[in-house]
């Protein structure tokens, strides 16, 4: 797969470590940066993280800032995506699995590397179920993102 990856200055190490178990894991990375610790926005690389899922540059995406809440609550705001923030592997896969989760988001000042790594690759092997349940509540996701789409 190819894997767009992402994060602010405070998620810059941790970004370089995911994107190398990723490449380790067999995946194509594309690195949207930051590429240093100096201070930078957020939003701009969830915005472009985002941009290469939708725009099919990247079957999924993996983002890192301080918590992971301000760029997954970012990511959100782009429409074909579903952004999750997940500590843990349990997440990680169920929400590929039964929410067609397409962009992981983590903190990295609330996880360490190792385990960060862990939910990376639980993200990545996941694949949404397809069960009829599944699809008619992402369905109503699609639906809801739809209606509250001013269309920009």
């Amino acid at each position: 797969m190819r894997i767009a990856i992402g994060s602010d200055h405070a998620g810059y190490d941790l970004k370089c470590e995911l994107a190398a178990s990723i490449k380790d894991l067999g995946h194509d990375v594309v690195d949207l940066g930051t590429h240093n610790t100096d201070p930078v926005d957020y939003p701009d690389f969830a915005e472009a993280v985002s941009k290469e899922v939708v725009g099919c540059g990247a079957e999924r995406g993996v983002l890192i800032c301080g918590s992971g809440v301000g760029a997954s609550i970012a990511a959100n705001k782009v429409p074909g995506i579903r952004a999750g923030i997940c500590h843990d592997t349990y997440s990680a896969h169920q929400g590929v699995e039964h929410d067609d989760m397409n962009v992981l988001v983590v903190g990295a000042r609330i996880i360490g590397g190792a385990l960060a790594k862990e939910i990376v690759g639980t993200f990545l092997a996941a694949e949404f179920s397809k069960e009829e349940r599944h699809r008619r509540r992402l369905d109503k996701v699609i639906d809801i993102e739809r209606r509250y789409s001013r269309g920009t």
